[in-house]
């Protein structure tokens, strides 16, 4: 059954030695064991009917199963996961025909590794399960795959496990409760340990050092000292993961609900050396005058306060925001490389958020995101120094129009992000720049409402320019389509009449209007199509816009 203990687990080592047996620590211990005990109930009795049908489904075929992990953390912690991993002695076959019976639908994806999933719904919700045969499973000096070999016992299993807070396990359908590393303790005291040494756990599994930095992040767990020492020692064995299971811990990371205290693991052990190095180049010296800040604690704190304008369910942002996330951490990675110490003793970085963009983008790439998010972090790097010269001077209305345009649907993000990136501790200028910034959105939103600004495209498209031009489709069509595009930017809506005007004086003079018509550029392309330099979805091409490089 779920524990109800008054006292530490027998033999506890960890979190409930390092309390005692006795007094005001074992109390403490013995109330918080109690509450995560309360919370487990709340949190498993809306499944615990599917749990303990399903433990008699493989307890009836001669097979052992419990619900195992995260899962059962989860519980104690007063949450209710989605998924439900279980495992069992059954081997792959036997499970995947168990499962085939009991679901309303199955999957092998996971097969190699031992894990069977299964959905089936229930009173209207859909339960989700995934089943792994009790394994043990290591790397290879010079993999970077697992190797997987299948186990017989439960214990054996958890004793495989990344962190005892994740080695507990609820037997079924008995509901016996196993933790035989007292991952319970040290859940309730919050701290992070290993059911065996660190040293081995991490050489079974390198990816568990960047799981540390992940639970500290999610769990806001502190890690145990031996912990932190494994991690520092082998942070290069990280080196043999796979790209795309360092991105996956490198998300949730990002996404958890103090990212920050995870990625300071990160640098300060090492390991963001060789899973994210753009990060612990940050750590600028300071120059003899103090002339610039800490760009690496900035960027922190930038997070920081991105995070705290995300907005609710349903509004622009809502949070966790990826690509907010990472735009805040790594708007700043140019600098190291554009860094130049000015005659006088200043210090400049030009540039730096054209270079800091295409190292964001090489680092995703190389990390294997997506092509979408990487595209979004990047332009939002290269974008969000832009708005530092409005405030030095008033933007006309073709300036702002550029501002919307080049950020296309990342504007919120872009807003939240370019707010968040004041750190100053200097009031008055800090007030300054959230005014300044009032200003513009108050003139974005005027011009949205006249001007459509979100599909901003000129007057005229392609089959009314050769119409009034008298010539076919042509690469010269597209000429004259970015020709009253930047008039449209420069002038706002112009009326047909204006519009044609403008495009016949522009006409007038291009070496093409003075051909012959016989000479006159032919069709190049089928009638249908747009005119070659038109963007196929009628958008205005990416340009830089007003603002100087902000020092």
């Amino acid at each position: 059954m779920l524990p109800r203990p008054s006292a530490p687990p027998p033999g506890a080592s960890g979190a409930a030695s390092d309390a005692g047996t006795d007094g005001p620590g074992a109390a403490a211990l013995a109330a918080a064991l109690e509450d995560a005990r309360r919370r487990a109930v709340e949190a498993l009795g809306p499944v615990m009917p599917v749990l303990v049908e399903l433990g008699r489904v493989f307890a009836g075929a001669g097979h052992e199963l419990a619900l195992v992990g995260g899962p059962v953390r989860d519980a104690f912690l007063g949450r209710r996961s989605a998924d439900l991993d279980f495992t069992t002695d059954a081997r792959p076959d036997a499970t995947a025909k168990l499962l085939r019976a009991w679901g309303d639908a199955y999957w092998e994806i996971g097969r190699e590794f031992g894990t069977i999933g299964a959905r089936r719904t229930v009173a209207g919700t859909d339960v989700v399960v995934e089943v792994t045969t009790y394994r043990s499973e290591s790397y290879d000096a010079a993999s970077r795959k697992p190797e997987v070999s299948y186990g017989d016992d439960l214990v054996g299993d958890l004793s495989r496990r990344d962190f005892t807070v994740n080695a507990m396990a609820l037997r079924l359908p008995s509901l016996d409760f196993a933790d035989p590393h007292d991952g319970l303790a040290d859940l309730a005291a919050g701290v992070l340990r290993t059911p065996g040494t660190p040293e081995q756990s991490f050489s079974d599994d390198p990816l568990r050092m960047m799981r540390a930095a992940r639970f500290a992040a999610q769990l806001r767990l502190r890690v145990a000292p031996e912990v932190l020492a494994a991690m520092t020692a082998m942070a290069e064995r990280t080196t043999i993961v796979s790209a795309e299971r360092v991105r996956a811990e490198l998300e949730k990371l990002v996404l958890a609900v103090d990212p920050v205290a995870g990625l300071r693991l990160l640098v300060d052990t090492g390991l963001a050396q060789h899973v994210l190095p753009e990060l612990p180049a940050l750590q600028l010296e300071i120059d003899e005058h103090h002339r610039h800040k800490d760009v690496y604690e900035h960027s922190l704190t930038v997070l920081e306060q991105a995070i705290g304008r995300e907005d609710g369910p349903g509004g622009d942002v809502p949070g966790p925001d990826l690509v907010l996330r990472l735009a805040a951490l790594l708007h700043d990675v140019g600098k190291p490389r554009t860094r130049r110490f000015e005659e006088g003793g200043g210090v400049s970085f030009h540039h730096h958020e054209v270079v800091g963009a295409k190292l964001v983008a090489k680092r995703m790439k190389a990390l294997r995101f997506d092509n979408d998010t990487t595209k979004a972090v990047a332009k939002l790097t290269e974008l969000h120094l832009r708005f530092h010269g409005y405030g030095d001077g008033e933007w006309t209305d073709s300036a702002v129009r550029r501002y919307v345009t080049d950020a296309g649907p990342l504007l919120s993000r872009l807003h939240k992000l370019t707010r968040s990136d004041c750190t100053t501790r200097n009031v008055r200028k800090a007030r300054r720049l959230e005014a300044a910034y009032d200003d513009l959105e108050v003139r974005i939103a005027r011009l949205r409402e006249q001007e459509e600004l979100d599909s901003v495209r000129p007057d005229l498209d392609g089959n009314a320019i050769m119409r009034v031009l008298g010539i076919g489709p042509s690469r010269v069509v597209g000429r004259a389509y970015q020709h009253l595009l930047a008039l449209r930017m420069e002038r706002g809506p112009l009326p047909a009449d204006v519009a044609e005007a403008e495009l016949r004086a522009w006409w007038a003079q291009q070496p093409e209007s003075q051909q012959p018509e016989s000479q006159q550029p032919e069709s190049q392309q089928p009638e249908s199509q747009p005119p070659e330099s038109q963007p196929p979805d009628g958008q205005p091409p990416e340009s830089q816009g007003p603002g100087p490089n902000h020092p």
